[in-house]
């Protein structure tokens, strides 16, 4: 649905606005002080999680727990070897595991 916007076009009415009662009414009619009744569920109610869920679910456990550990001796040893000039960069053992990403991602 398209609306042409005309300067020449009457204006649209619009009703006016109910007069307030009290400011201490809520659209529901009740007193803001009043305190609204909680629903419960019935206790027959189940939750059924898909198996994307259940995996977010232990990822957000995991994440709570903590960073996972480092292999601080293996760190010391890239330091060691990027300070030395020794550290190797293999481009296609970077460009298989590109590639291998993006294939696990495009599925």
């Amino acid at each position: 649905m398209t609306n042409k916007i005309d300067g020449g076009s009457a204006p649209v009415a619009r009703p006016a606005p109910a007069p307030a009662a009290s400011a201490a009414v809520e659209r529901s009619g009740a007193p803001r002080a009043q305190v609204i009744a909680e629903v419960q569920a019935p206790s027959s109610d189940n939750v059924r999680l898909t198996g994307e869920a259940e995996a977010l679910r232990v990822v957000q456990k995991q994440t709570k727990a903590g960073p996972p550990p480092m292999d601080l001796a293996k760190i010391e040893s890239l330091r060691a070897a990027l300070s030395a000039g020794t550290y190797r960069i293999d481009p296609m053992e970077i460009a298989a595991r590109l590639d291998a990403l993006e294939r696990q991602l495009s599925i």
